[in-house]
């Protein structure tokens, strides 16, 4: 396995292109972190060099996984490389510093999903279309390059001063579609995401769907689900119909096109070119309409700014330092009567900024949260041209550190977490004057500051998305053992497989040697029949010859010794009257008589030695025809029993190695499927863990909640108490003021004797009198205080009884959805089980069709062999017959003599002589049998 390039090495030949070589602390000045997230910080900037205002983000690659983040970094420098386009961020360059790396990239207003928060309603459906065209056109360009972006949602969305919309945020995204790994944001996942790993991929109109829900979140202030567990989320979002519009009074047009984003059949959704032509996003002049929602957002935010620094101001006037501590604690402030020349606002008007409903607290704490753990909600920073630009209240003073040219205006990272927002910094002196040091490293956001403060705290203290993180940390490690796993099984079945086909071949050279070793035998055979055939031909040529010879040698010399014979027998036979003369002719007619029988009895000889010969070698090769026949048909059963012999040894090898594939196959699938049910299991776990610690962390809030209102309840009781109390102060004044008229009137009118019997009298009366009216305003106070303790512990008893429901209702739903899930994993082993089945039985069978077919092709070429060289052989026997008949001879008794001295090749030497030995035989018969 190569070693991995040490990360941050920008000298290596792949990355050395991607990063810029230069310092970038001095190219970078005024850096002043505008975000935070689990990936790093985000930073205004200047760039020395261009004078632009940029935004850095750092990421580090440094400490555990340090090559997995550096190879993230690679990918999304490469990712923001190959973007071009209006609609896309404007990716500016990276640079190295001490094992981190420094994004910078054009500087935008802000995510659209500030602009709901700060009005607290949510975007006209004109705004929705504008940043749908745009978003569309973005995403349309993504998916004609083949690539995906994962993570769409309002939080990614960004607008810049012109009004125009781009795409930002691109940590998530994809190089190549289709993709199943599990990324983005849960509440705007498509179903297809979330179940890629488990039942297939996912192509560009997961983006689509993310969009939908986007389009939901703009016109109701938050996605669908949004108030739900996000392990809850994603079952529901998997497993449940598609969301759609609720409320509001929408248009027809709007409906569809979201319907027709939320669409869960994926072949069915429309694709972001498609989009384009719907009518709800053609109808829309974008520029005009975004263009006059960010001065609208400038203006609320203006507001808002100004609504609060007055509120500030005024509290420091009044030197409450209950008001200072609440609102340092970022505690909610209750209005305090306006006193004259203070320069004060009404209470109506110091409470807007707080009337906020529960539903905008939990969008923001899980906006917050979301995007610091994503790293997908954009930081906005609003210009402050609107503050400089609008006139102020005399008594209104903006603290210098806020007054910044409008160059100096703070910009949206697009990859931000939970920002740092302006958290005022007020120093309060004991002298009359007063002053407010803002931080510099504040900004004026489209966020007013005690949102984003309470967004920062409840990001510091929710863990939520964290644990969010480590599920999807979970799912990734998942997905990688099982690819590693699957390519671990491949590279094993590859080379059992290769392992087998090298075997096979093997086997297969080693019968084709075979083969051709016995052909070679085969032919050294033939040509040894055919020698000795010739052989034996000569040698029964040469021994008829000599056997001839013997017989013409022997004739001669009988018919010489006849000859002497008939002479004698004649000569005693004749008379002795007979004339010499007339004897004389006698003998010599006799002898030319004997010599002319010796003639034709010599020609007889030969003529019948030449027929015998010539029959006897006719009849030899007739044999020797037949015998090579013979052999031929032997060597050829030889060769198709040995070749039958080899083919079922193949089969027998081709059924072990289907048997042995089919072996591994089953081990490798059970091995797998083991694997997926323990990743299931921890997957499963880890739900019920996270589930349970939000349900923790859901009922710890509420108790602070409760014990937040039982501390401010003194705080709402206080001035009631002290109303009954002074009320009790005037009763008891006018008391003592009755008692001294009352003594004085007495004392008047009594004598002195008595006087003092009569003020003792008196003042016991008065003691009672006054510790009477002490217990019934006290009793009044604590039957007041009973009766809101009673209210509120009521209150607080009921939520939390519906918190507890709500929640047992979460975990039960949980559950019957992993119920469903480990149904669905056990129904999708069968299936598997079920189609490794088939695809073993199709390939035994296959593989028995193929054996057979050999099989079959085997016999049919060993039939087709036998019939053409019987057919051959036929055809030679009848060409030797027509030649033998050619030459004279019987073709029916040569092939009669033929079958009859018909041997092996074995017994050929031992014919010679037998044919020889008849020769011979027949030449003396026909010796003996002539006649003189």
């Amino acid at each position: 396995m190569p070693l991995l390039p040490r990360p941050g090495n920008a000298k290596d030949p792949q990355v050395a292109g991607l990063f810029s070589q230069e310092d970038p602390e001095r190219i970078f000045t005024d850096l002043r972190e505008i975000g935070h997230g689990s990936f790093g910080a985000v930073y205004f900037a200047r760039n020395v060099q261009t004078k632009e205002i940029v935004a850095i983000k750092k990421m580090s690659y440094s400490g555990k996984g340090s090559q997995d983040k550096w190879q993230d970094i690679i990918k999304e420098v490469r990712f923001l490389g190959q973007l071009k386009h209006k609609n896309a961020i404007e990716y500016k360059g990276c640079y190295l510093k001490e094992h981190t790396a420094w994004y910078n990239w054009f500087y935008c207003l802000g995510p659209v999903n500030y602009s709901f928060t700060v009005h607290k309603k949510p975007l006209k459906e004109v705004e929705i279309s504008a940043i749908c065209q745009g978003a569309l056109e973005g995403l349309a360009y993504l998916h004609d390059m083949g690539k995906i972006h994962r993570d769409i949602k309002a939080g990614n969305i960004l607008l810049t001063e012109d009004g125009t919309v781009k795409l930002a945020d691109f940590g998530s995204a994809s190089l190549a579609s289709p993709a199943n790994s599990f990324v983005g944001t849960p509440y705007w996942m498509a179903p297809e995401v979330i179940l890629a790993m488990d039942e297939g991929q996912y192509d560009g109109k997961a983006d689509v769907w993310s969009l939908g829900i986007t389009c939901i979140e703009l016109a109701e202030r938050k996605p669908p689900l949004f108030n739900m567990n996000a392990m809850s989320a994603l079952y529901h979002i998997a497993q449940n119909d598609s969301p759609s519009l609720s409320g509001g009074e929408w248009s027809d047009e709007f409906h569809n096109f979201v319907n027709d984003c939320l669409c869960k059949v994926v072949v069915e959704r429309p694709s972001a070119a498609k989009c384009l032509q719907h009518p709800f996003v053609r109808k829309t002049r974008r520029v005009s309409v975004l263009m006059e929602l960010i001065i609208r957002t400038r203006d609320a935010v203006r507001k808002l700014d100004n609504l609060q620094y007055r509120r500030m101001k005024k509290l420091i006037m009044n030197g409450s330092a209950a008001s200072e501590d609440a609102l340092l604690e970022g505690l909610p402030i209750s209005p305090q009567p306006a006193s004259p020349g203070s320069g004060g606002v009404a209470d109506e008007e110091i409470s807007v900024d707080d009337t906020s409903s529960q539903d905008d607290e939990q969008l923001d704490s899980k906006s917050g949260s979301l995007a610091s753990q994503h790293s997908t909600t954009a930081s906005s920073q609003a210009s402050l041209s609107s503050l400089n630009a609008a006139p102020m209240p005399e008594d209104f003073q903006l603290p210098a550190p806020l007054v910044r040219d409008r160059s100096d205006w703070p910009s949206i990272s697009p990859r931000s977490g939970s920002y740092s927002p302006h958290s005022w910094k007020v120093q309060l002196s004991g002298g009359s004057g007063r002053s407010m040091e803002v931080a510099q490293n504040n900004f004026a956001t489209i966020r007013t500051t005690s949102i984003v403060r309470q967004e920062i705290k409840q990001h510091e203290r929710s863990n939520e998305l964290r644990n969010f993180t480590v599920y999807k940390r979970l799912r990734k490690m998942h997905q990688k053992e099982l690819q590693s796993m699957e390519s671990r099984f491949s590279a094993e079945m590859d080379e059992h497989k290769q392992r087998l086909d090298r075997e096979y071949e093997s086997l297969r050279a080693k019968f084709s040697k075979e083969l051709e070793r016995l052909k070679q035998q085969h032919t050294t055979e033939l040509e040894r029949h055919s020698k000795n055939m010739v052989a034996q031909e000569k040698k029964l040529v040469r021994d008829t010859s000599l056997s001839h010879e013997n017989e013409k040698r022997s004739l001669a010399d009988q018919m010489k010794k006849n000859y002497k014979c008939d002479k004698e027998r004649m000569k005693k036979g004749l008379d002795t009257s007979t004339p010499k003369k007339e004897r004389e002719d006698m003998m010599r007619v006799y002898k030319e008589t004997l010599a002319r029988r010796q003639r034709d009895a010599e020609f007889r000889l030969e003529r019948h030695q030449k027929d015998t010969m010539e029959f006897n070698l006719r009849r030899f090769k007739r044999v020797a025809v037949l015998n090579l026949h013979q052999l031929e048909q032997k060597l050829l059963r030889e060769e198709m029993t040995q070749r039958q012999a080899q083919l079922e040894y193949e089969h027998t090898m081709l059924v072990r190695h289907h048997e042995s594939t089919q072996d591994l196959e089953y081990k490798q699938l059970a091995a797998l499927q083991k694997c997926k049910d323990e990743q299931l299991h921890r997957q499963h776990q880890t739900e019920k863990e996270n589930m349970r610690d939000y349900n923790s962390r859901a009922e710890a809030e509420l108790r602070k909640k409760h014990a937040m209102e039982v501390k401010q309840q003194p705080r709402s009781l206080k001035a009631k108490e002290i109303q009954i109390r002074k009320q009790f102060n005037e009763a008891v004044k006018t008391q003592q003021r009755q008692y001294k008229a009352l003594k004085e009137h007495i004392l008047q009118n009594t004598p002195k004797a008595e006087q003092k019997a009569v003020v003792k009298k008196l003042k016991d009366e008065q003691m009672r009198k006054l510790a009477s009216l002490g217990d019934q305003y006290e009793a009044s106070i604590a039957e007041m205080l009973q009766q809101q303790n009673v209210r509120l512990d009521e209150s607080q008893m009921v939520e939390a009884n519906e918190l507890r429901t709500r929640l047992q209702q979460e975990m039960e739903l949980l559950m019957a959805y992993q119920s469903k899930v480990r149904a669905q994993a056990e129904a999708q082993h069968k299936r598997e089980q079920k189609v490794l089945e088939e695809r073993v039985s199709l390939r035994r069978a296959l593989l028995e069709q193929k054996m057979d077919d050999e099989r079959s092709n085997l016999t049919r070429e060993e039939r087709d062999r036998w019939r053409s060289l019987q057919e051959r052989q036929r055809q030679e026997l009848e060409s030797f017959d027509i030649e033998t008949t050619a030459m004279g001879l019987n073709a029916a008794d040569v092939a009669a003599a033929s079958q009859e001295v018909a041997v092996d090749e074995d017994q050929l030497s031992t014919q010679g002589s037998t044919l020889s030995l008849s020769a011979s035989s027949s030449t003396n018969s026909f010796t003996s049998h002539t006649p003189l």
